[in-house]
């Protein structure tokens, strides 16, 4: 259990959100009918859980966009309570693990760690960087912007003034990119951001990369973890239902690497697992990813392969 935590103590954060993309909202709420509070409960964890956020007294129709920033003041609303709910369950010394839905909500959930633990640093585990600012994004989907506000890049929007700029460029590291925008390449390369794409994943192996990405935003292994986990992360073999899958990705056993070493840390304070939607495949593939989330989720939260006394 990491040392920040009070108690063996899970907070599910379920956010059935989505903005634009039809279905990304059902992935939470099949992660919760697999069976994912029995499942952390059988490893030993106080597993809090009082239902899935509700977001639809949000009028979607009267936000119209600002630029070419869609749904901003849902987007806002919504991932500014999500904030709230995160940062409380941290400052009460419990491990928040939130289930999405958009990726754009860890714009609330890493301010929320941030707000509790504020020399936090955040592993970020992609197919895509999610930097974009308000001048860089060709779509105006917010979900690929979070990062950006979270860093204070770009144009200020004042729907989303309340996004302190907390996060620090050297407290924040990408494994598993490979799918970036112009504009995001010269973000990360002018801000000095550390990234790990699926080439040095490849040339290196999971651990070392791993090991690497800590030595970089955590080189003593004293600051709090929030790991940020988007299954399309991991190749479309593995995760086939999610809304933007970029072949060429992490493995089944990388994916959960990644988890197990990082509560291997004893330092991770929250957990994010994004994107999964049950709307884009047939039943087979949707059952594949809810499983592989649910089982990424046990990896982070302490499921060992074998028990340590069975090989020490």
């Amino acid at each position: 259990m990491s040392r920040f935590l009070t108690s063996k103590t899970a907070a599910i954060v379920g956010c059935p959100f989505r903005c634009p993309r039809v279905g990304v909202d059902q992935g939470p709420i099949h992660l919760v009918e697999a069976g994912l509070v029995d499942q952390l409960t059988e490893l030993g964890w106080k597993v809090n859980f009082d239902g899935h956020h509700q977001f639809e007294e949000v009028n979607v129709a009267a936000d119209p966009p600002i630029g070419k920033l869609k749904n901003p003041r849902l987007v806002s609303k919504v991932t500014e309570a999500v904030a709230k709910v995160v940062g409380g369950h941290a400052k009460k010394g419990e491990l928040p693990v939130t289930l999405g839905g958009d990726h754009s909500l860890a714009m609330g959930t890493i301010s929320g760690t941030l707000d509790a633990h504020p020399d936090a640093c955040v592993i970020w585990i992609d197919a895509h960087a999610d930097i974009n600012t308000a001048e860089t994004t060709d779509s105006g989907n917010i979900h690929g912007m979070p990062v950006s506000f979270l860093l204070g890049l770009g144009s200020p929007v004042p729907e989303f003034s309340w996004v302190k700029p907390a996060l620090k460029p050297e407290r924040l590291v990408y494994i598993g990119l490979r799918d970036i925008d112009a504009g995001e390449k010269r973000i990360l390369k002018e801000n000095n951001i550390k990234a790990f794409s699926m080439h040095e994943v490849d040339k290196y192996g999971i651990g070392r990369v791993v090991e690497m990405a800590l030595d970089h935003v955590n080189p003593k292994r004293a600051y709090p973890i929030h790991l940020s986990f988007d299954v399309d992360a991991l190749d479309p073999s593995v995760a086939p239902s999610t809304g933007t899958p970029v072949r060429g990705g992490l493995t089944f056993r990388e994916g959960h690497y990644i988890c197990e070493a990082i509560w291997e840390t004893g330092l991770l304070v929250a957990l994010d697992l994004m994107e999964v939607n049950p709307s884009l495949a047939d039943a087979a593939s949707v059952q594949q990813t809810v499983t592989v989330g649910c089982s990424l989720v046990r990896a982070a939260l302490g499921k060992q392969l074998v028990r340590r006394e069975q090989v020490d």
